[in-house]
């Protein structure tokens, strides 16, 4: 049996696969593996443990002829041509629960890095301009009290309501299914889209990309936010259409907002990086060490039990 990893990822993965004496090869770069290298890569692996940032479409599928399992190392798995692989009967997993709660610890700082604007603060200290405290030098804003609205309440979102009500904000979800979990201990309340997008203080996005989700925060609906509003997205970048976003950042029609994921990622828009009101990261959601070691041993073991003839651990279908 022979498994492929399209990145160098944490060892635990591959202790576990010698341990199941499953041989194994990975991209050692440090960067995405280059289309073709993946092709000449995959003919023969009886599983992927796939990035985010390689697409793992139809034709590559049909090089894989020996696959039975596809391990996305990520929550997501929009990269992952689902319904393909399901009509070859190859199975295609994620690593959800365990990046949790790092994804919203993250999701939190961001959201108290714009309110506080700690970009603007870390950058005058770092220029040398701090020349001594002033009764209105960078005034932020509280999260007490605030409404707090959560756009996708599942594992991510449920997680980041809790952390929100701790600091004392009133907590809105929008989310086709009731989260009873927030819902009955941190008083969260369920409101429509147009409700939280316009009373909400802070906005935290936690949807998965797919067809009905791309561009979810349109022009009409990103108009609908209130200008003293702070937007944080750390789901995917897609979901919002960044240059209108950029457009209401420059007339200040919005507070702030907080980058982890863009729309063009890796690219970043040369506007938005002029931007004073935005604070931005490299995708780091899940870059911690419990968060990565959780993900790869979850791809690891999905691997393992997918080819040793069992159901595999999260399968996405």
């Amino acid at each position: 049996m022979k498994v492929f990893i399209t990145r160098d990822i944490p060892e635990v993965a591959y202790k576990l696969l010698k341990k199941n004496s499953i041989n194994f090869d990975y991209y050692r770069e440090d960067r995405p593996i280059p289309k073709n290298i993946l092709q000449k890569k995959v003919k023969d692996c009886d599983a992927l443990i796939s990035l985010l940032t390689e697409q793992i479409d139809a034709h590559l599928m049909d090089q894989m002829p020996n696959c039975k399992v596809i391990a996305n190392f990520a929550v997501g798995y929009n990269n992952v041509d689902v319904d393909y692989a399901k009509s070859k009967k190859i199975f295609v997993t994620n690593t959800p629960n365990v990046l949790t709660e790092s994804t919203a610890d993250l999701t939190i700082a961001l959201a108290l890095s714009c309110a506080r604007r700690l970009y603007e603060a870390e950058r005058m200290v770092r220029l040398e301009k701090y020349k001594g405290w002033k009764p209105k030098m960078l005034l932020g804003v509280e999260m007490k009290g605030k409404f707090f609205g959560i756009l996708g309440a599942g594992r991510i979102g449920g997680a980041v309501a809790v952390r929100a009500h701790a600091f004392g904000a009133k907590i809105f979800y929008y989310d086709s299914h009731k989260n009873y979990d927030i819902e009955n201990g941190f008083y969260a309340r369920k409101v429509t889209l147009n409700t939280l997008l316009r009373k909400s203080d802070f906005i935290s996005i936690h949807l998965p990309l797919n067809k009905n989700t791309h561009h979810f925060l349109n022009q009409e609906r990103l108009s609908l936010i209130k200008s003293t509003a702070i937007l944080v997205n750390t789901a995917r970048g897609e979901i919002i259409d960044e240059s209108y976003l950029i457009k209401m950042l420059k007339k200040n029609k919005i507070r702030c907002a907080g980058f982890d994921v863009y729309e063009n990622e890796p690219a970043i828009s040369n506007e938005l990086l002029k931007l004073n009101n935005v604070v931005l990261l490299p995708h780091i959601g899940s870059a911690t060490e419990e968060a990565r070691n959780g993900m790869a041993e979850l791809a690891a073991r999905n691997v393992i039990n997918v080819l040793k003839g069992k159901k595999p651990i999260s399968p996405v279908y």
